[in-house]
Protein backbone atom coordinates (compact mmCIF):
# COMPACT_ATOMS: atom_id res chain seq x y z
CA UNK A 1 0.00 0.00 0.00
CA UNK A 2 1.12 3.74 -0.73
CA UNK A 3 2.56 5.63 2.66
CA UNK A 4 -0.20 8.46 1.37
CA UNK A 5 -2.58 6.17 2.76
CA UNK A 6 -2.66 6.82 6.30
CA UNK A 7 -3.37 10.75 6.04
CA UNK A 8 -6.74 10.06 4.63
CA UNK A 9 -7.83 8.47 7.41
CA UNK A 10 -11.01 9.90 8.40
CA UNK A 11 -11.93 11.99 11.60
CA UNK A 12 -13.94 8.69 13.49
CA UNK A 13 -17.10 11.11 13.66
CA UNK A 14 -17.08 11.25 10.14
CA UNK A 15 -15.99 7.84 9.48
CA UNK A 16 -19.26 6.96 11.66
CA UNK A 17 -21.73 7.99 8.81
CA UNK A 18 -20.36 5.59 6.46
CA UNK A 19 -21.45 2.72 8.42
CA UNK A 20 -24.55 3.90 8.67
CA UNK A 21 -25.44 3.25 5.05
CA UNK A 22 -26.93 0.03 4.63
CA UNK A 23 -26.85 -0.20 0.68
CA UNK A 24 -30.57 -0.46 0.04
CA UNK A 25 -30.14 1.87 -3.33
CA UNK A 26 -32.86 4.29 -2.47
CA UNK A 27 -30.47 6.90 -3.37
CA UNK A 28 -29.73 5.94 -6.81
CA UNK A 29 -32.43 7.43 -8.74
CA UNK A 30 -31.69 10.94 -6.43
CA UNK A 31 -28.12 10.73 -7.46
CA UNK A 32 -27.22 12.79 -10.76
CA UNK A 33 -24.30 11.12 -11.61
CA UNK A 34 -25.47 7.84 -11.20
CA UNK A 35 -28.87 8.69 -13.20
CA UNK A 36 -26.68 9.87 -16.38
CA UNK A 37 -23.97 7.09 -16.19
CA UNK A 38 -25.36 4.20 -14.54
CA UNK A 39 -22.18 3.41 -13.09
CA UNK A 40 -22.41 2.24 -9.62
CA UNK A 41 -18.69 3.85 -8.48
CA UNK A 42 -20.86 6.80 -9.36
CA UNK A 43 -23.56 6.82 -6.81
CA UNK A 44 -23.67 7.46 -3.09
CA UNK A 45 -23.42 3.86 -1.84
CA UNK A 46 -20.40 3.34 -4.27
CA UNK A 47 -18.49 6.42 -3.60
CA UNK A 48 -18.94 5.41 0.40
CA UNK A 49 -17.51 2.22 -0.34
CA UNK A 50 -14.51 3.97 -1.75
CA UNK A 51 -13.94 6.26 0.93
CA UNK A 52 -13.95 3.65 3.49
CA UNK A 53 -11.49 1.43 1.53
CA UNK A 54 -9.42 4.94 1.45
CA UNK A 55 -9.71 5.34 5.49
CA UNK A 56 -9.80 1.70 6.06
CA UNK A 57 -6.13 1.05 3.80
CA UNK A 58 -7.72 -1.30 2.00
CA UNK A 59 -7.47 0.59 -1.72
CA UNK A 60 -5.61 3.31 -2.84
CA UNK A 61 -6.22 6.84 -4.54
CA UNK A 62 -5.74 5.63 -8.15
CA UNK A 63 -6.74 8.21 -10.68
CA UNK A 64 -9.72 6.33 -11.32
CA UNK A 65 -10.77 6.44 -7.93
CA UNK A 66 -10.14 10.24 -7.09
CA UNK A 67 -12.27 10.40 -10.82
CA UNK A 68 -15.36 8.83 -9.35
CA UNK A 69 -14.90 11.21 -6.01
CA UNK A 70 -14.58 14.18 -8.08
CA UNK A 71 -17.44 13.32 -9.84
CA UNK A 72 -19.93 13.89 -7.05
CA UNK A 73 -22.05 16.91 -7.02
CA UNK A 74 -22.28 17.51 -3.38
CA UNK A 75 -26.03 17.84 -4.17
CA UNK A 76 -27.04 16.16 -1.07
CA UNK A 77 -29.97 14.83 -3.07
CA UNK A 78 -29.17 11.31 -1.65
CA UNK A 79 -29.13 12.78 2.17
CA UNK A 80 -33.00 13.60 1.38
CA UNK A 81 -33.69 9.48 -0.16
CA UNK A 82 -31.62 8.03 2.53
CA UNK A 83 -33.86 6.09 5.20
CA UNK A 84 -30.67 5.68 7.47
CA UNK A 85 -29.68 9.34 7.88
CA UNK A 86 -26.33 8.86 6.06
CA UNK A 87 -24.94 12.70 6.59
CA UNK A 88 -23.35 12.17 3.15
CA UNK A 89 -21.40 15.21 2.57
CA UNK A 90 -19.59 15.01 5.52
CA UNK A 91 -17.65 12.12 4.47
CA UNK A 92 -17.21 13.21 0.58
CA UNK A 93 -15.94 16.73 2.17
CA UNK A 94 -13.80 15.46 4.69
CA UNK A 95 -12.17 12.96 2.33
CA UNK A 96 -11.75 15.74 -0.43
CA UNK A 97 -9.78 17.47 1.96
CA UNK A 98 -7.53 14.40 2.63
CA UNK A 99 -7.10 13.58 -0.95
CA UNK A 100 -6.24 17.17 -1.63
CA UNK A 101 -3.20 16.93 0.38
CA UNK A 102 -1.55 13.98 -1.75
CA UNK A 103 -2.70 15.66 -5.05
CA UNK A 104 -0.25 17.77 -7.85
CA UNK A 105 -2.85 19.73 -10.23
CA UNK A 106 -2.42 20.47 -13.49
CA UNK A 107 -1.25 23.19 -14.58
CA UNK A 108 -4.93 24.53 -15.60
CA UNK A 109 -6.02 23.03 -12.15
CA UNK A 110 -3.64 25.62 -10.55
CA UNK A 111 -5.36 28.21 -12.77
CA UNK A 112 -8.53 27.51 -11.38
CA UNK A 113 -8.11 26.73 -8.14
CA UNK A 114 -6.35 30.32 -7.93
CA UNK A 115 -8.96 31.56 -9.43
CA UNK A 116 -11.63 29.89 -7.21
CA UNK A 117 -9.46 30.62 -3.94
CA UNK A 118 -8.25 34.38 -4.29
CA UNK A 119 -10.30 35.59 -6.90
CA UNK A 120 -14.22 34.44 -6.86
CA UNK A 121 -14.06 35.03 -2.84
CA UNK A 122 -13.31 38.49 -2.87
CA UNK A 123 -15.91 40.74 -3.88
CA UNK A 124 -13.81 43.51 -4.98
CA UNK A 125 -11.39 41.38 -6.94
CA UNK A 126 -14.23 39.74 -8.84
CA UNK A 127 -15.21 43.09 -9.72
CA UNK A 128 -11.90 44.09 -11.11
CA UNK A 129 -11.51 41.06 -12.32
CA UNK A 130 -14.39 41.46 -14.35
CA UNK A 131 -14.50 45.13 -15.62
CA UNK A 132 -13.42 44.06 -19.27
CA UNK A 133 -15.50 41.62 -19.96
CA UNK A 134 -18.55 43.91 -18.55
CA UNK A 135 -17.18 46.80 -20.59
CA UNK A 136 -16.80 44.76 -23.95
CA UNK A 137 -20.56 43.61 -23.11
CA UNK A 138 -21.52 47.81 -22.55
CA UNK A 139 -19.76 48.94 -25.90
CA UNK A 140 -21.12 45.30 -27.93
CA UNK A 141 -18.05 43.38 -28.30
CA UNK A 142 -18.84 40.70 -26.05
CA UNK A 143 -21.68 39.35 -28.18
CA UNK A 144 -19.71 40.08 -30.81
CA UNK A 145 -16.64 37.59 -29.75
CA UNK A 146 -19.62 34.95 -29.02
CA UNK A 147 -21.16 34.94 -32.33
CA UNK A 148 -17.70 34.30 -33.76
CA UNK A 149 -17.31 31.14 -32.22
CA UNK A 150 -13.51 32.04 -30.48
CA UNK A 151 -14.91 31.40 -27.23
CA UNK A 152 -14.99 27.62 -28.25
CA UNK A 153 -11.75 27.39 -28.80
CA UNK A 154 -10.76 27.87 -25.07
CA UNK A 155 -10.42 24.75 -23.01
CA UNK A 156 -13.54 23.38 -21.89
CA UNK A 157 -13.30 24.35 -18.01
CA UNK A 158 -12.46 28.52 -19.42
CA UNK A 159 -14.83 27.48 -21.96
CA UNK A 160 -17.63 26.85 -19.72
CA UNK A 161 -16.80 30.25 -17.29
CA UNK A 162 -17.19 32.69 -20.23
CA UNK A 163 -20.36 31.15 -20.95
CA UNK A 164 -21.29 31.10 -17.36
CA UNK A 165 -20.93 35.28 -17.47
CA UNK A 166 -24.32 36.75 -17.46
CA UNK A 167 -25.43 38.93 -20.37
CA UNK A 168 -26.55 41.63 -18.34
CA UNK A 169 -24.87 43.48 -15.55
CA UNK A 170 -23.61 46.70 -13.69
CA UNK A 171 -19.95 47.12 -15.47
CA UNK A 172 -19.10 48.30 -11.37
CA UNK A 173 -22.20 46.89 -9.22
CA UNK A 174 -21.97 48.32 -5.00
CA UNK A 175 -22.59 46.80 -1.88
CA UNK A 176 -25.33 46.96 0.24
CA UNK A 177 -24.85 49.34 2.89
CA UNK A 178 -27.84 49.08 5.00
CA UNK A 179 -28.78 49.99 8.19
CA UNK A 180 -32.47 50.08 9.64
CA UNK A 181 -35.52 51.08 7.25
CA UNK A 182 -35.42 51.22 3.29
CA UNK A 183 -39.68 51.65 3.03
CA UNK A 184 -41.85 52.06 5.74
CA UNK A 185 -42.80 48.94 7.62
CA UNK A 186 -46.16 47.45 8.72
CA UNK A 187 -47.93 49.73 10.88
CA UNK A 188 -48.51 47.80 13.94
CA UNK A 189 -46.10 45.12 12.65
CA UNK A 190 -43.37 43.46 15.06
CA UNK A 191 -40.07 44.50 13.97
CA UNK A 192 -37.45 41.84 13.76
CA UNK A 193 -33.74 42.38 13.32
CA UNK A 194 -32.25 40.81 10.35
CA UNK A 195 -28.55 40.27 9.60
CA UNK A 196 -28.61 40.19 5.20
CA UNK A 197 -26.17 37.92 4.01
CA UNK A 198 -24.81 39.55 0.57
CA UNK A 199 -22.34 36.57 -0.57
CA UNK A 200 -19.27 37.30 -2.65
CA UNK A 201 -20.41 35.86 -5.99
CA UNK A 202 -24.22 36.94 -5.23
CA UNK A 203 -23.43 40.17 -4.72
CA UNK A 204 -21.59 41.02 -7.78
CA UNK A 205 -23.33 38.96 -10.13
CA UNK A 206 -26.90 39.14 -8.64
CA UNK A 207 -26.83 43.06 -6.83
CA UNK A 208 -30.05 43.96 -7.80
CA UNK A 209 -31.27 40.55 -6.23
CA UNK A 210 -29.76 41.83 -3.06
CA UNK A 211 -30.92 45.53 -3.17
CA UNK A 212 -34.90 44.06 -3.80
CA UNK A 213 -34.71 41.53 -0.83
CA UNK A 214 -33.52 44.18 1.69
CA UNK A 215 -36.83 46.17 -0.05
CA UNK A 216 -39.10 43.02 0.30
CA UNK A 217 -37.47 42.74 4.44
CA UNK A 218 -37.90 46.30 5.49
CA UNK A 219 -41.71 46.05 4.07
CA UNK A 220 -42.37 43.26 5.87
CA UNK A 221 -41.35 44.70 9.10
CA UNK A 222 -37.83 44.01 9.48
CA UNK A 223 -34.81 45.84 10.91
CA UNK A 224 -31.67 45.49 8.45
CA UNK A 225 -28.35 45.37 8.54
CA UNK A 226 -25.61 44.80 6.14
CA UNK A 227 -21.69 44.34 8.11
CA UNK A 228 -19.01 45.89 6.39
CA UNK A 229 -16.54 43.10 7.37
CA UNK A 230 -18.50 39.94 5.90
CA UNK A 231 -16.42 37.21 4.04
CA UNK A 232 -17.19 34.38 1.78
CA UNK A 233 -19.18 31.73 3.15
CA UNK A 234 -16.41 29.51 2.47
CA UNK A 235 -17.89 26.87 0.13
CA UNK A 236 -16.44 27.14 -2.35
CA UNK A 237 -13.13 26.72 -0.07
CA UNK A 238 -14.81 23.81 2.18
CA UNK A 239 -16.26 21.92 -1.05
CA UNK A 240 -12.84 21.86 -2.84
CA UNK A 241 -10.99 20.70 0.30
CA UNK A 242 -9.57 23.67 1.48
CA UNK A 243 -10.81 23.29 5.32
CA UNK A 244 -8.89 25.67 6.89
CA UNK A 245 -9.15 28.60 4.84
CA UNK A 246 -13.16 28.03 5.26
CA UNK A 247 -12.84 27.58 8.95
CA UNK A 248 -11.41 30.87 8.95
CA UNK A 249 -14.03 32.75 6.87
CA UNK A 250 -16.94 31.14 9.36
CA UNK A 251 -14.82 32.88 12.22
CA UNK A 252 -14.73 36.19 10.22
CA UNK A 253 -18.95 35.72 9.61
CA UNK A 254 -19.79 35.17 13.13
CA UNK A 255 -17.91 38.06 14.19
CA UNK A 256 -19.10 40.52 11.96
CA UNK A 257 -22.99 38.95 12.46
CA UNK A 258 -22.32 38.28 16.20
CA UNK A 259 -20.48 41.16 17.79
CA UNK A 260 -20.01 41.45 21.10
CA UNK A 261 -20.90 45.06 21.44
CA UNK A 262 -23.73 44.80 19.60
CA UNK A 263 -27.08 43.16 20.06
CA UNK A 264 -28.15 39.80 18.06
CA UNK A 265 -29.77 39.85 15.39
CA UNK A 266 -32.92 37.39 15.03
CA UNK A 267 -32.25 35.70 12.07
CA UNK A 268 -28.99 36.15 9.54
CA UNK A 269 -31.37 35.86 6.02
CA UNK A 270 -29.49 35.13 2.31
CA UNK A 271 -30.78 34.94 -0.90
CA UNK A 272 -28.19 32.26 -2.09
CA UNK A 273 -29.25 28.30 -1.38
CA UNK A 274 -25.39 27.34 -1.33
CA UNK A 275 -24.44 30.22 1.07
CA UNK A 276 -27.17 29.46 3.38
CA UNK A 277 -26.02 25.34 3.55
CA UNK A 278 -22.39 26.53 3.97
CA UNK A 279 -23.68 29.07 7.03
CA UNK A 280 -25.40 26.16 8.56
CA UNK A 281 -22.47 23.95 8.25
CA UNK A 282 -20.45 26.14 10.45
CA UNK A 283 -21.53 24.04 13.98
CA UNK A 284 -19.72 21.07 12.49
CA UNK A 285 -17.00 23.24 11.02
CA UNK A 286 -15.85 24.28 13.78
CA UNK A 287 -16.66 22.24 17.17
CA UNK A 288 -13.52 21.75 17.73
CA UNK A 289 -12.70 25.15 18.40
CA UNK A 290 -12.98 26.33 21.74
CA UNK A 291 -13.44 29.66 21.34
CA UNK A 292 -16.04 29.12 18.30
CA UNK A 293 -17.78 26.01 18.98
CA UNK A 294 -20.85 27.76 21.08
CA UNK A 295 -21.10 30.58 19.14
CA UNK A 296 -21.10 28.59 15.90
CA UNK A 297 -24.09 27.17 17.10
CA UNK A 298 -25.85 30.34 18.06
CA UNK A 299 -25.31 32.07 14.85
CA UNK A 300 -26.25 28.76 13.03
CA UNK A 301 -29.62 28.90 14.98
CA UNK A 302 -30.41 32.24 13.25
CA UNK A 303 -29.86 31.42 9.58
CA UNK A 304 -32.64 31.20 7.27
CA UNK A 305 -33.28 31.26 3.52
CA UNK A 306 -34.96 34.72 2.32
CA UNK A 307 -38.08 32.53 1.52
CA UNK A 308 -38.60 31.90 5.12
CA UNK A 309 -37.90 35.10 7.37
CA UNK A 310 -40.49 36.42 4.18
CA UNK A 311 -42.64 34.11 4.61
CA UNK A 312 -42.46 34.34 8.61
CA UNK A 313 -43.04 38.35 8.60
CA UNK A 314 -45.86 38.25 6.12
CA UNK A 315 -45.69 40.72 3.31
CA UNK A 316 -47.43 43.77 2.25
CA UNK A 317 -50.88 43.21 -0.22
CA UNK A 318 -49.07 41.87 -3.62
CA UNK A 319 -51.40 44.40 -5.57
CA UNK A 320 -49.37 44.39 -8.68
CA UNK A 321 -50.23 41.18 -11.34
CA UNK A 322 -46.85 39.25 -12.75
CA UNK A 323 -49.02 37.56 -16.07
CA UNK A 324 -46.48 34.78 -16.96
CA UNK A 325 -46.03 30.85 -17.04
CA UNK A 326 -43.45 29.83 -14.55
CA UNK A 327 -41.95 26.68 -13.08
CA UNK A 328 -39.98 26.44 -9.62
CA UNK A 329 -36.38 24.56 -9.58
CA UNK A 330 -35.59 23.32 -5.92
CA UNK A 331 -31.50 24.55 -6.02
CA UNK A 332 -29.93 21.70 -4.12
CA UNK A 333 -28.71 23.55 -1.27
CA UNK A 334 -32.36 24.99 -0.57
CA UNK A 335 -34.28 21.31 -0.70
CA UNK A 336 -31.51 18.93 0.32
CA UNK A 337 -29.36 20.59 2.71
CA UNK A 338 -31.48 22.98 4.28
CA UNK A 339 -35.00 21.13 3.71
CA UNK A 340 -36.59 24.65 2.71
CA UNK A 341 -39.13 23.77 -0.43
CA UNK A 342 -42.52 24.88 0.89
CA UNK A 343 -41.75 28.70 1.90
CA UNK A 344 -40.72 29.72 -1.79
CA UNK A 345 -44.03 28.18 -3.20
CA UNK A 346 -46.13 29.53 -0.93
CA UNK A 347 -44.99 32.77 -1.32
CA UNK A 348 -44.77 32.50 -5.00
CA UNK A 349 -48.56 31.32 -5.12
CA UNK A 350 -50.04 34.55 -3.93
CA UNK A 351 -48.55 36.81 -6.52
CA UNK A 352 -51.64 37.62 -8.83
CA UNK A 353 -51.59 36.40 -12.58
CA UNK A 354 -48.56 34.39 -12.09
CA UNK A 355 -49.29 30.98 -12.76
CA UNK A 356 -47.16 28.41 -11.75
CA UNK A 357 -46.39 24.84 -13.32
CA UNK A 358 -44.71 21.47 -11.64
CA UNK A 359 -41.48 20.61 -12.71
CA UNK A 360 -40.31 17.43 -13.62
CA UNK A 361 -37.06 16.25 -11.53
CA UNK A 362 -37.55 19.76 -9.67
CA UNK A 363 -35.55 18.49 -7.10
CA UNK A 364 -32.67 17.19 -9.56
CA UNK A 365 -29.18 19.34 -9.37
CA UNK A 366 -29.02 21.31 -12.35
CA UNK A 367 -25.11 21.27 -12.51
CA UNK A 368 -24.07 24.16 -10.96
CA UNK A 369 -23.02 22.92 -7.88
CA UNK A 370 -20.70 25.62 -6.86
CA UNK A 371 -17.53 25.07 -8.96
CA UNK A 372 -18.06 22.12 -10.05
CA UNK A 373 -19.69 23.24 -13.89
CA UNK A 374 -16.32 24.78 -14.40
CA UNK A 375 -14.06 21.34 -12.74
CA UNK A 376 -16.41 19.16 -14.50
CA UNK A 377 -17.46 20.88 -17.36
CA UNK A 378 -18.96 18.07 -19.81
CA UNK A 379 -21.20 16.26 -16.48
CA UNK A 380 -22.53 19.78 -15.58
CA UNK A 381 -23.72 20.57 -19.35
CA UNK A 382 -25.28 17.23 -19.52
CA UNK A 383 -27.22 17.79 -16.17
CA UNK A 384 -27.88 21.42 -17.79
CA UNK A 385 -29.34 20.22 -20.87
CA UNK A 386 -31.83 17.62 -18.73
CA UNK A 387 -32.73 20.15 -16.74
CA UNK A 388 -33.52 22.57 -19.74
CA UNK A 389 -35.41 19.51 -21.11
CA UNK A 390 -37.68 18.68 -18.44
CA UNK A 391 -38.07 22.80 -18.22
CA UNK A 392 -39.16 22.44 -21.99
CA UNK A 393 -42.38 20.07 -21.13
CA UNK A 394 -43.73 23.06 -18.79
CA UNK A 395 -44.09 25.54 -21.62
CA UNK A 396 -42.79 27.68 -18.50
CA UNK A 397 -41.43 30.82 -19.66
CA UNK A 398 -40.21 31.68 -16.09
CA UNK A 399 -37.46 29.16 -14.66
CA UNK A 400 -37.47 30.14 -10.70
CA UNK A 401 -34.45 29.26 -8.59
CA UNK A 402 -33.20 30.66 -5.12
CA UNK A 403 -29.17 30.53 -5.78
CA UNK A 404 -26.66 32.40 -7.99
CA UNK A 405 -25.54 28.95 -9.02
CA UNK A 406 -28.47 27.71 -10.16
CA UNK A 407 -29.42 31.04 -12.14
CA UNK A 408 -26.26 31.59 -13.92
CA UNK A 409 -25.93 27.45 -14.61
CA UNK A 410 -29.74 27.21 -15.93
CA UNK A 411 -29.91 30.77 -18.11
CA UNK A 412 -26.38 30.30 -19.84
CA UNK A 413 -27.44 27.00 -21.26
CA UNK A 414 -30.66 28.47 -22.28
CA UNK A 415 -28.65 31.14 -24.14
CA UNK A 416 -26.26 28.42 -25.46
CA UNK A 417 -29.68 26.75 -27.27
CA UNK A 418 -31.31 28.96 -28.09
CA UNK A 419 -33.86 28.73 -25.61
CA UNK A 420 -36.32 31.38 -25.12
CA UNK A 421 -36.32 30.67 -20.95
CA UNK A 422 -35.36 33.41 -18.29
CA UNK A 423 -34.07 32.31 -15.19
CA UNK A 424 -35.44 34.78 -11.95
CA UNK A 425 -35.02 34.72 -8.05
CA UNK A 426 -38.45 34.18 -6.22
CA UNK A 427 -37.33 37.39 -4.73
CA UNK A 428 -37.70 39.45 -8.71
CA UNK A 429 -41.06 38.15 -9.19
CA UNK A 430 -42.15 39.22 -5.62
CA UNK A 431 -40.72 42.54 -5.77
CA UNK A 432 -42.52 42.91 -8.57
CA UNK A 433 -45.96 42.13 -7.21
CA UNK A 434 -45.41 44.06 -3.97
CA UNK A 435 -43.61 47.04 -5.71
CA UNK A 436 -44.66 46.93 -9.11
CA UNK A 437 -41.08 47.05 -10.48
CA UNK A 438 -40.37 45.65 -13.99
Amino acid sequence: MSSSLPVLQLDPRTYDRALSCVHCGLCLPACPTFVQTGNEADSPRGRIQLMRGLSDGTIEPTATVRKHLDLCLDCRGCETACPSGVVYHELIEETRSRLMATQSPTLQGRFMQWLFFHIFVYPKRLRLALLPARLLQKIGVYGLLQKSGLFKLLPSQLGKMVQMLPAEGSVWPRPLNVEGFRVPSYAGKQRLRVGFFQGCIGSVMFDRVNEMAVDLLSAAGAEVFTPEVEACCGAIHHHNGAHEAAMAFAKRNIDAFLPFDHPEPDYIATNIAGCGAMLKDYGVLLRDDPHYAERAEIFVSKVRDISEVLAELGLPAMKHEVNAIATYHDACHLAHAQKVTSPPRELLAKIPGLKLVALPESDLCCGAAGTYNLTQPEMATSLAERKLKNIDETAAEICIAGNVGCAMQIQSHAVATGRNVIVKHPVELLHSAVFGTA
